[in-house]
């Protein structure tokens, strides 16, 4: 059976994985075991939480894992993290789609900004999260305690509509900010 996988990678990494009519199949935080490092991230971290997608990867997944942030503050940390874990992807034999941390947002009609026009400013960490754990409670019924898991099941249900869409198969998420992130995904764009 064929699962769709979403992964918002990080130092605590959300990994959800959904099957074809977008049910659970599981969806969990991985976090690297080993001595903290200031800042960043102890190369035994990163080989636990690499072993520990691996282990949850099947072959045959389609998989969609959020590229790193624009102007992160983290750089290096970010860079293995995502390297790794893409790493652990390649050698599972997968198919895989980079999904723009912009485009998660969007699936979900979440913006980034709030108030009117010509007033507007934008969210903020905590209110940005906040704005996303709704929107996806309001499109699908979904919560978890876990902001990571929120963004990997939002980067699931990408996987799965894309599947779907190269397919041919109606869509599950047919909003028109929906079908535009998977055919921006689908055209590379």
């Amino acid at each position: 059976m064929t699962r769709f996988v979403g992964i918002d990678p990080a130092t605590k990494t959300g990994f959800v994985a959904l099957d074809i009519e977008g049910n659970v199949l599981l969806e969990t935080e991985l976090k690297g075991k080993g001595p903290k490092v200031p800042g960043g991230i102890s190369t035994k971290e990163l080989v636990s939480l690499e072993n520990q997608l691996f282990q949850l990867l099947e072959t045959g997944d389609e998989i969609a894992i959020e590229q790193p942030a624009m102007g992160t503050q983290r750089g290096v940390t970010t860079g293995m993290i995502h390297g790794g874990l893409r790493s652990m992807i390649y050698r599972k034999n997968t198919i895989h789609n980079d999904v723009n941390p912009a485009w998660t947002k969007k699936y979900v009609g979440v913006t980034g900004w709030t108030g009117e026009t010509g007033e507007k400013r934008r969210l903020k960490d905590k209110e940005k999260k906040k704005a996303v754990g709704d929107a996806v409670k309001e499109h699908f019924s979904y919560s978890h305690k876990s902001d990571n898991v929120v963004d990997a099941y939002i980067i699931a249900r990408i996987s799965l509509n894309l599947y779907r869409m190269r397919e041919y198969m109606p869509l599950l998420d047919n909003e028109p900010y929906q079908i535009e992130v998977i055919e921006s995904i689908l055209n590379k764009a």
